[in-house]
């Protein structure tokens, strides 16, 4: 734990009791601070007050005397308006900010030195920060990690000159972290998402971009419109940036090409890397996330042998084109974490033969995005409340069926790709949350797991 001193003797209220809201109460009263918690639900506030937090509804408290309003990041901060506590909060002129802010004042106050890397983008933030660690540890470095990517990042050992935070941020993250200033601070790309908290993509995009601003070394992905925008705007500040690319030649930056990386001066480029044969890094999307890490580590004094062979030990994420298994010459892909089209375009490029399990809760736009892909799909599986709108995109262009469960599309997409003899994946990637058939998208990815190793053992 982080024991959060910079609120040392004052009182703090905290909203949002999961489980960074917990961690979060706890690294306060840890730190010195008084903690007033609610949650708007009545289980989770008699779960923190079992757990020793003191709870009151914050409507009812006298916020003269509160220091601050932690605000878990699930809870509206802006659209598609303020949460009932951050109006309280705002009309009292009590701050509001989030646990990785918290983060950044107690690394500012007793290891300012401690390197610290922040990624965000609206894929592959991820899998980019598990590599940027798991090349860290290679190359024998103290790291720790954490998080939107799954640990709170207050759960973390306390900040040391020595060691090395690599910590994944969300748009809400960011939005409550006025004053992130990481060591390397990583863009990576922005498409359409989550635009019910934001408003705007324009806002949603400006939200990301905070990230780069106080950081030392600002590395940011051109391949979109909004990256080459932010990419502009820090230039003409006189800002350096470290440019990276998996469709163009950058100046003064990384680029990867179908399996090497290259690092690029101005009229030069250096090979550093090489993916071929790592199956964890498969496909486009992968090499982005690999030519970030390599930029981060290599920022950070790696050499490039070390990274090299640190790609190479990389394990992958789980739920992200995991390989669960082979059965003949069929592949098996476990990519559930593909909750929206742009992210499923990444693993739909990445096969030629493929046996697609798509659907879901549908976000805006479907899967008419990825028309261009259609000719490499054999025939679609469709599950959940998405089937009807995906059978109407892919009628007359891809065979598909409607198979409205999981384990019914699993065993039917088996059934066919192996009859047909042929090298083919069959892939959960589904463009899709979760939640109308399952709580999350890991347990998705789970049951994908379990169904697939059925069939392979």
């Amino acid at each position: 734990m982080i024991p959060v001193t910079t609120f040392a003797g004052r009182t703090v209220a905290v909203f949002g009791l999961g489980g960074s809201g917990l961690a979060t109460c706890h690294a306060l009263i840890a730190g010195g601070a008084d903690v007033i918690a609610f949650d708007d639900n009545e289980k989770k506030v008699a779960e923190a007050a079992a757990a020793k937090v003191a709870t009151a509804d914050l409507r009812n408290i006298d916020w003269s005397k509160i220091a601050a309003l932690i605000l878990t990041p699930g809870v509206p901060l802006t659209h598609p308006e303020p949460h009932w506590s951050a109006k309280l909060a705002q009309a009292a002129g009590v701050e509001v900010i989030g646990d990785v802010e918290l983060f950044c004042r107690e690394r500012r106050k007793h290891a300012p030195s401690a390197p610290f890397v922040a990624i965000t983008g609206t894929n592959g933030k991820s899998t980019t920060t598990a590599l940027i660690a798991h090349l860290l540890r290679h190359a024998g470095r103290d790291v720790q990690m954490g998080g939107n990517i799954g640990v709170p990042v207050l759960q973390l050992e306390p900040p040391e000159p020595q060691r090395h935070y690599v910590i994944e941020c969300s748009s809400y993250q960011i939005d409550l972290a006025p004053s992130i200033d990481p060591t390397v601070g990583i863009m990576l790309n922005v498409t359409p998402d989550h635009i019910d908290r934001h408003g705007t993509i324009e806002h949603y995009a400006a939200v990301k971009s905070r990230i780069l601003g106080r950081a030392k070394t600002r590395i940011i992905g051109v391949d979109d419109d909004y990256g080459r925008g932010m990419a502009r705007e820090l230039a003409a500040m006189q800002r350096p940036v470290v440019p990276i690319s998996i469709n163009r030649i950058v100046p003064h930056g990384y680029v990867g090409g179908e399996h090497n990386i290259y690092r690029t001066g101005g009229s030069e480029a250096e090979d550093i890397a090489d993916l071929t044969g790592i199956g964890s890094l498969r496909g486009s999307h992968n090499m982005q996330n690999a030519v970030a890490a390599i930029a981060a580590c290599s920022a950070l004094g790696v050499d490039d042998k070390t990274l090299q062979d640190g790609l190479r030990s990389f394990p992958g994420l789980a739920h992200r084109m995991e390989e669960i298994g082979k059965k003949g010459e069929v592949l098996f892909i476990n990519d559930s974490k593909a909750t929206n089209a742009d992210s499923a375009a990444k693993a739909l490029a990445s096969f030629d033969r493929i046996y697609w399990i798509a659907g879901g809760l549908p976000k805006e736009g479907g899967i008419a995005s990825l028309a261009e892909f259609f000719p490499k799909i054999v025939k679609a599986y469709l599950i959940g409340k998405a089937a009807p709108e995906f059978a109407q995109t892919l009628d007359g262009k891809v065979s598909y069926e409607i198979a409205g469960t999981l384990d019914v599309a699993v065993e039917h997409a088996a059934r066919d790709a192996l009859e047909a003899g042929k090298p083919a994946a069959v892939l959960l990637s589904p463009a899709c949350a979760s939640f109308d058939q399952f709580p999350n998208f890991e347990v998705r990815g789970n049951r994908f797991r379990e169904l697939v190793q059925r069939l392979v053992t």
